[in-house]
């Protein structure tokens, strides 16, 4: 990867981080500015560097595993409806800002490797934490949107390397995973 654009990366990533480092100024409503932030730059990180890398193959594939986060996400917070930590609403479970944050450190990580996906990992467990920290969801609603997200980033997203390919697959009685690679 290109050294700078894994600097601008791990920079657009760890700033929102940055705002809230010393506890005393934080309180619920920064926490949850914070969350907003770094959602929406793990967002366009998951769109930008494949767009900057001319890799129309890799947005698409973000934007469906962004799309399957969100939306299940979505359904599952309408099916199992449980009340915020603040009250505000009945909303908490699954934590939507979480899993899209996870879908795109997910995305980022499977397509680009370890260099990107480290820290988009990282601004994304910032977000679960500001989630909880600005009361607006228990800490297991947070553990279940990050899973959503890393099953549909990891699922919806492949290696941009053609000679690595790696396919989930079920069945009735298992699944696993198949890994190819071409030498």
């Amino acid at each position: 990867m290109n050294p700078y654009l894994a600097r601008t990366a791990a920079i657009m990533l760890a700033a929102p981080c940055l705002y809230l480092s010393t506890p005393a100024w934080a309180d619920e409503g920064d926490w949850a500015t914070a969350s907003d932030v770094t959602r929406d730059a793990l967002i366009v990180a998951a769109f930008g560097v494949p767009l900057i890398k001319k890799d129309g193959d890799g947005a698409i594939q973000a934007g469906l595993s962004l799309v399957a986060a969100g939306g299940t996400s979505y359904l599952l917070k309408e099916a199992f409806p449980e009340t915020r930590p603040d009250g505000s609403d009945n909303k908490s479970f699954p934590s939507g800002h979480t899993a899209t944050s996870f879908a795109a450190a997910a995305t980022l990580q499977n397509r680009y490797g370890w260099k990107i996906g480290l820290p988009a990992h990282a601004a994304a467990a910032f977000v679960g934490l500001a989630r909880v920290e600005a009361d607006k969801h228990h800490w297991y609603d947070v553990v279940a949107g990050a899973a959503l997200g890393e099953i549909s980033g990891l699922l919806l997203t492949k290696k941009q390397n053609e000679n690595v390919q790696v396919w989930p697959w079920a069945e009735s009685k298992g699944g696993g995973v198949t890994v190819a690679m071409r030498f």
